[in-house]
């Protein structure tokens, strides 16, 4: 197990050797969240594990008691976080070892994205990768010592006697290491305002393409070579460099494939609508089963986007159908929406929801009605989890007819029956929901609905538009805005995330007819946005940072979501935002972020939209000069 966890380390990083040491062998209170608003943290309110919320008090004890911290970060729709949770935190044995010798702290990475993404890259740097459910091991003073994903139980349980027997004979040791790894991270993050004008938006384009290609799969489209990731942030920087641009970057057979194949294979729910969060292999077969809002939101702009600039109006149609899916089955109150439906069903099992065999469609269906069905959505294990046949469209309509037996014509009038049929059945699988009604997640989607309304302005579009731009205006106090609201209450501190995902959306809510109380306040979030998170070196992203190696950066890659500090870059560049945000951070804010745009194209991706959208890094009054405003921000 050490061999396995330790290879590939980076050369020279003090935390890679820390965490070989304290896994060799030879070196080696009360349970506060059953009544918690989050249904994830809530989940986890029985276990014999004594975990504390995340604060300053859970920190305060650590000190205290000195002990180190485990935090424990997840969210509702993981299925390993689930496996986790039955295999190792309701152990008894399991919850003696946390109990006895840390602090035990569970996380909802939902409510707390900003630490979320500290611990992810801290792991992502000393492993190699990272996932949930994400377990890190901190000293007292809140500085990283260990990061693991799952593990089996024996294994995990071995880890913590390392670490707690390590610990017992040096704490001093370990704490020392831990606050030197922790400059060494910090030390790579290079604040300095770069030398040099600002690259041309044409190069910017061809880089980003080039690198697209080099990471791409022509052949069946996305990114990876295991998993599948809709990698929504760098699809709509494509699909923007595909419009500028166009037979320059030759984008456009891989944007066909790419968006072709996740729409017609296992990423997508072709009974309800909808897509999955991603695929476990790289043919977009087989998701993990959880449906995420954001997803959601995002591929809705892809599909929007994609419609106009590849010229394809059956685009249009998925990103309609995928928001019909979330105002059906993602509704929440007051006019906005839930975070999520689980992976898991009600007995724990993963995708069991959206599965079939035969025994269950002869009970649904007559038997000529099973092959039209078989047909049409490729029913047969050879293209579906062991556990079931998933719904997928692999084959023409008249292909489908011919493997049915019947004519085409059968086909039109049997299949909105057969549709109809299964999914009422599904009715009485309906995986669990995460009833938190997120601010960013919900800012991304009215973004989506504006979108959706200027290219299709139907009515159910705009009134859900109108709903959820009434909803974020509850999250917004006059001073600042709350994370999430679960019914009455109102959720945590909101992050650079929320502000500017929230602004986008208002903005763009505001030029599709949300009138001018949407515009205002777009403009009001932004600016506060900006001065909450900016200060001319950098990014924060959390307007509290508990923990003490939480440096600001020049520019904020993306990963799921699109770059916040690039949408509110973007937002505050439009006429209807800009007012109440100077000029000068702004050029600022750009031009820090050239290195990392130049460098690393395809993970700076919503950072090099600007370029596009906004021309070279330079001030609007048209010098095309950027003044160093950082003394003064300072």
């Amino acid at each position: 197990m050490v061999a396995a966890l330790c290879m590939g380390m980076p050369a020279g990083l003090v935390a890679a050797v820390m965490l070989c040491v304290l896994l060799l062998p030879t070196l080696a209170a009360g349970n506060d969240l059953k009544h918690h608003p989050s249904p994830y943290l809530a989940l986890h309110g029985d276990d014999p594990v004594q975990w504390r919320d995340w604060g300053e008090a859970a920190l305060r004890e650590a000190r205290e008691l000195n002990r180190p911290l485990f935090i424990s970060s997840g969210y509702f729709a993981c299925h390993w976080c689930h496996v986790m949770q039955r295999e190792s935190y309701r152990d008894a044995t399991t919850a003696e070892l946390l109990n006895g010798h840390f602090v035990p702290v569970k996380l909802d990475r939902e409510l707390h994205p900003a630490l979320d993404d500290h611990l992810i890259r801290f792991v992502e740097r000393t492993r190699g990768q990272a996932g949930w459910p994400l377990n890190v091991f901190l000293t007292p003073e809140g500085y990283p010592m260990l990061g693991l994903t799952y593990l089996p139980p024996g294994e995990f349980r071995a880890v913590l006697e390392r670490v707690a027997e390590r610990w017992g004979k040096g704490p001093e040791s370990l704490a020392r290491l831990a606050r030197q790894a922790s400059a060494e991270l910090a030390a790579e993050q290079d604040t300095s305002a770069p030398a040099g004008s600002s690259p041309a938006p044409g190069d910017v384009a061809s880089a980003l393409g080039r690198s697209a290609l080099v990471i791409g799969d022509e052949l069946g489209g996305g990114f990876g070579e295991q998993t599948r990731f809709p990698m929504e942030p760098q699809l709509l920087a494509l699909l923007e460099t595909q419009r500028h641009y166009g037979g320059s970057v030759g984008l456009a057979p891989f944007l066909r494939t790419t968006l072709d194949e996740m729409a017609r294979r296992g990423l997508r729910d072709h009974l309800a609508g909808g897509f999955f969060r991603y695929t476990v292999d790289p043919d977009w077969r087989t998701p993990h089963f959880e449906k995420m809002l954001y997803n959601q939101a995002l591929l809705a702009r892809v599909y929007i986007a994609a419609a106009s600039v590849l010229e394809t109006p059956r685009y249009l149609d998925v990103a309609a159908e995928t928001l019909d899916f979330v105002l059906r089955h993602m509704a929440g109150t007051d006019g906005g929406f839930i975070a999520s439906l689980s992976a898991v069903d009600a007995a724990g099992e993963e995708g069991a929801a959206y599965l079939w065999d035969a025994q269950r469609l002869a009970s649904v269906l007559e038997p000529r009605d099973v092959e039209i069905a078989r047909a049409w959505w490729s029913l047969e294990p050879e293209v579906s989890p062991d556990t079931g046949w998933l719904p997928q469209r692999l084959r023409t309509p008249a292909e489908a007819a011919a493997v049915a037996g019947v004519d085409a014509s059968v086909l039109d009038t049997r299949l909105p029956a057969i549709r109809a049929a299964l999914l009422a059945e599904r009715e009485s699988r309906r995986p669990p929901r995460d009833h938190k009604q997120l601010a960013a997640w919900n800012g991304l989607l009215l973004w989506a609905l504006a979108d959706m309304v200027e290219a299709r302005d139907e009515e159910r579009f705009r009134n859900a538009a109108a709903g959820v731009a009434a909803f974020l205006g509850t999250l917004w106090d006059g001073d600042r805005l709350y994370r999430a609201r679960d019914g009455v209450r109102v959720l945590g501190e909101a992050g650079l995330e929320d502000y500017a995902y929230v602004a986008a959306g208002l903005d763009a809510w505001a030029r599709q007819g949300g009138g001018p109380d949407a515009a205002r306040l777009a403009q009001v979030i932004a600016g506060a946005g900006w001065d909450r998170f900016y200060d001319g070196t950098g990014w924060r992203t959390a307007a509290v940072a508990l923990l003490p190696d939480m440096p600001r950066e020049p520019a904020l890659a993306d990963g799921a979501l699109p770059s916040p500090s690039a949408v509110l870059m973007a937002v505050s560049a439009t006429p209807g935002t800009a007012p109440l945000v100077p000029d000068a951070p702004i050029g600022v804010a750009r031009r820090l972020s050239v290195p990392a745009v130049i460098d690393t194209p395809f993970w700076y991706a919503s950072h090099a939209g600007l370029f596009f959208n906004h021309g070279t890094v330079s001030d609007r009054a048209g010098t095309g000069v950027v003044p160093d405003v950082r003394e003064k921000d300072e």
